[in-house]
């Protein structure tokens, strides 16, 4: 049995160009396929499409609002954006409305079809720029939070570290004892997860 496949997207060479390959592939059929979103809403419902290769650049309504429609309505199909949209914006809400996967159209015509294979088996195919994005906003996301919890105090202390003071001089500053300054410089490393004054000061940075 042949791997269905479909295809939206609106550059005719494009779209005749991959649906040639794909029927000429073993094991794949490409039977339809649509330059917009609105035929595309109309029938894939009724087709049971195994994977469907979607633009974002579309007229009239978005690749990205044309799978918040179907994935809910087409529960067995899987949407792989095949796109050269690689902002972070474009990346993030086709994937919060029900993508599966998102490859740029730099991808080789063989990894295309490695990709398909991998999202119909459950996979979440990725340009390697595309994943590093994500890994990237993940860890993002973890030095902020590791940030909100630094008091208010511990955020000062760190300020005066940044501008170069000493722990005498920031003790000083901030009318409190050296000892005092310590604790919450060791507080700091901890919540921080550094070791030391300058892997402190860097990882705020990042920000």
């Amino acid at each position: 049995m042949k791997l269905s496949v479909c295809i939206v997207e609106d550059e005719k060479h494009i779209r005749e160009g991959i649906a040639l390959f794909i029927n000429e592939s073993d094991g794949f059929s490409c039977e339809h396929t649509y330059s917009n979103s609105e035929q595309a809403i109309k029938e894939i419902p009724l087709l049971g499409i195994d994977v469907v290769l979607m633009d974002i650049n579309l007229p009239g309504i978005s690749g990205i609002k044309c799978v918040e429609y179907l994935n809910p309505i087409c529960p067995k199909t899987q949407f792989l954006m095949f796109t050269s949209f690689d902002d972070s914006d474009s990346v993030f809400n086709a994937l919060k409305v029900g993508a599966n996967g998102y490859i740029t159209k730099t991808t080789t015509p063989l990894k295309l079809l490695d990709a398909i294979i991998d999202i119909h088996k459950g996979g979440s195919p990725m340009s390697s720029h595309i994943a590093r994005k994500i890994v990237n906003s993940f860890q993002a996301t973890k030095t902020n939070s590791e940030l909100k919890k630094l008091s208010t105090r511990e955020i000062e202390i760190l300020d005066l570290l940044d501008k170069g003071y000493r722990y005498k001089e920031i003790a000083n500053h901030l009318f409190i004892s050296t000892e005092t300054v310590r604790t919450h410089i060791r507080n700091i490393y901890e919540k921080l997860q550094v070791n030391s004054r300058t892997e402190a000061i860097n990882k705020t940075h990042r920000l």
